[in-house]
């Protein structure tokens, strides 16, 4: 009798499994056939949906959302004593591959899509999905069984542990394992912290939006600035905000206005936010003690290659202290052009904008961002260059695909292959003219990840890179500001890590790689923006695009980038010490930290009375708690590989081609320290951080 009831147990299950694998075909079927009906050809190894209307969206969603379900319950029903890959992995590696680009098609069209109605159903299926596997992650029954397969051991491949790990590893700093008392106050925590977080960034605006300054105290501002801005009673309104303080601090000669101007914005969030922070770091302590980590810094660097916050703590002050000389060399000579300018005036941080935008004058001839350099770059002439230069370094081979469906007529969609063996890698859509309700800053989404399956099929990678350059118009080509340029370069480099990626699972694919490295294949690559042979491949005059950049331009370029570098890393490691030392502890001074930590790396430049980076600095509130110094980290290896691999030839294609199948393919399929190290033939060092960024002025 027991068996018979197990049996039927299974066949009603099968029955459900069958009826979720035939709706979510069904659905498919009806969006291929109205595909087809559109006389656009379809994209061979693609499972990417790229026009769903809001009643498709939703009804994918339920699909996907029933799908893994089915999934999940089918791998907990595993008695623990039969666990193996093939009844634990292989599902959740099929249904992660087979699924991401159908997630992917529904919430990237919140982003891209000209419908007001596509664009809410996108943002919520967002929130449906993220809800539906925030629970699949808390699931006991499942995480039973895949710890069981993983304490089994035995003849599985090194690839497949680390999937099991990282499964296992997701599922435990979910809370998988807590009791359900300790459940409940996790749960309470991560309200409270969400909503602390929110007021921390509601308050960086709730404050004085404006200060009222007479001409005479904006002496030195350009014309065109002065007159944008709103009279008022004679006086003119400056806005508290990045778009009219940062021109102040540049370009203002009046020194008490700059200093008003400067305390003024780092005086957003004020004391509330101090007391904002104190508590949300004292509940995110709690948090990670109940996961049984000593503090938060511990918890949120565990998955990345620095893995403790005692090794980053470690990491910035080394850095900080390598640059020292070099900052303070930059440092004296700001004081010097202040003496001459102000007299015997205290140097403060109000300064600090102003003398190195002097110090750029008196070195550089013309205005990088909107003077002749503009010229050089038409978007169009920069698009090509950068194809050109990522085709010859890694043996790829770009080619527009026409006639396929696409969200937007100004869209583009190119094939990917590798030269030598002719193999599709994958696709890359490029929507990079601004539109409205579109998306309005430039990066990099996955849409589908490559990996192999269990049937031993392969899904190819396909990225989108977004922008919002300015298009074409009157016949007159669209010119792109410099900085515009190394952004698009930087976020390509995303586009092709993205697409070299050979890992076999898709959750280890391209852009799923550790937190610490994930920005160092583009760190690298933007060395090319500052290179004379790169730059003139990118650029030609938009009168005449025969006529590249010219030599001295390219070395101007790159003087810009390395003036001042020594003071310009001091201030983003000050930021960067803060968020980790307040976050490795459970109850900190904030004023006294900053009081204390402000001279030592700062070199002695006093902070602004009154003010507080602590709570101005929204990156400690949302996003980037604990992790700020990443960026740094991804730097410091970045410079390692540019020195070692490409100083001496940046169009060394033996050179990119190792770094493409070394650093590139692996994804996150490996530990990160040991894909670089086995690349340079030693562990990363520090040292070349520093070596090339002697002051040039």
């Amino acid at each position: 009798m027991k068996k018979e009831k197990k049996e039927r147990r299974i066949l009603v299950f099968t029955g459900a499994a069958a009826l979720v694998a035939v709706g979510l075909n069904l659905l498919l079927s009806a969006i291929n056939n109205r595909r087809k009906s559109s006389a656009k050809k379809g994209l061979p190894g693609s499972s990417v949906l790229v026009d769903l209307s809001a009643s498709e969206i939703s009804k994918l969603v339920d699909c996907i959302i029933a799908k893994s379900k089915e999934t999940y319950d089918r791998v907990a029903s595993i008695p623990l004593e039969k666990v193996c890959y093939e009844n634990v992995v292989a599902p959740f590696a099929d249904l992660e591959a087979q699924q991401f680009p159908l997630i992917q098609s529904c919430v990237f069209q919140r982003m891209v899509s000209a419908s007001v109605e596509v664009r809410n159903a996108s943002l919520e299926a967002e929130k449906r999905l993220d809800a539906h596997f925030l629970l699949c992650r808390k699931r006991e029954d499942v995480y039973r069984v895949i710890k069981a397969l993983r304490d089994k051991g035995g003849g599985i491949k090194p690839d497949a542990k680390r999937y099991i790990q990282s499964l296992v590893q997701e599922m435990e700093r979910h809370g998988v394992k807590l009791l359900p008392s300790n459940r409940i106050e996790m749960e309470r925590l991560k309200s409270q912290i969400d909503e602390l977080s929110l007021r921390y960034v509601e308050n960086l605006s709730s404050g004085p939006k404006f200060l009222l300054l007479s001409e005479q105290e904006l002496a030195g501002m350009p014309h065109e600035f002065i007159k944008d801005l709103e009279n008022t009673n004679s006086k003119r309104k400056i806005l508290l905000t990045n778009y009219h303080v940062t021109p102040i601090l540049e370009h203002c000669k009046v020194g008490s206005t700059r200093k008003l101007v400067a305390t003024a914005y780092g005086q957003r969030g004020g004391k509330e936010n101090l007391h904002i922070l104190k508590k949300l770091v004292q509940l995110r302590c709690k948090f990670a003690q109940l996961l049984g980590y000593p503090n938060y810094a511990d918890f949120a660097t565990e998955l990345r290659m620095a893995r403790s916050s005692a090794k980053v703590i470690q990491f910035l002050e080394e850095v900080s202290e390598n640059l020292t000389d070099l900052a303070e060399e930059e440092l004296n000579l700001l004081k010097d052009l202040k003496r001459k300018e102000e007299g015997h005036f205290p140097f403060g941080m109000h300064d600090l904008l102003y003398y190195m935008k002097r110090a750029e004058e008196e070195n550089l001839s013309f205005d990088f961002d909107f003077g002749e350099v503009k010229h050089y770059f038409p978007v169009n002439i920069v698009l090509s260059g950068i194809l050109k230069i990522y085709q010859d370094l890694f043996g790829l081979r770009f080619e527009q695909v026409t006639d396929a469906e696409v969200w937007h007529e100004t869209v583009q969609l190119f094939s990917v292959h590798d030269c030598s063996t002719t193999e599709l890698l994958g696709y890359f859509y490029l929507d990079i003219f601004s539109r409205e309700g579109k998306y309005a800053h430039t990066c990099v989404v996955p849409l589908q990840n490559g990996c192999s399956t269990s049937d031993g099929t392969r899904k190819v990678s396909i990225a989108l890179l977004l922008s919002q350059c300015a298009n074409e118009k009157d016949g007159n080509a669209a010119l792109l500001r410099f900085t515009e340029v190394v952004t698009l370069f930087h976020e390509f480099s995303h586009v092709v890590h993205h697409i070299c990626s050979c890992a076999t699972f898709s959750r280890f694919s391209g852009l799923q790689s550790d937190g610490d490295f994930v920005e160092m294949p583009s760190l690298l690559l933007e060395n090319w923006c500052y290179e004379s042979t790169s730059l003139k491949m990118l650029s030609g005059f938009h009168q005449d695009i025969t006529k590249s950049i010219t030599s001295e331009m390219c070395k101007s370029l790159k003087l810009r980038r390395d003036m001042f570098f020594g003071l310009k890393m001091k201030q983003e490691i000050l930021l960067c010490l803060l968020d980790q030392i307040v976050h490795s502890r459970e109850d900190i001074d904030m004023i006294e930290l900053v009081k204390d930590l402000h001279p030592k790396v700062m070199m002695g430049i006093p902070l602004l009375e009154e003010t507080n980076p602590a709570s101005c600095f929204a990156r400690l509130a949302v996003g980037y708690e604990s992790v700020c110094y990443s960026y740094i980290w991804s730097k410091v290896l970045a410079a390692d590989i540019f020195a070692s691999k490409f100083d001496d030839d940046l169009l060394n294609h033996h050179a990119g081609l190792q770094f493409r199948k070394k650093v590139l393919a692996p994804g996150g399929a490996k530990d990160t320290l040991e894909i670089i190290s086995e690349y340079l033939g030693r562990e990363p060092s520090i040292n070349y951080f520093f070596e090339s960024k002697r002051s040039s002025i």
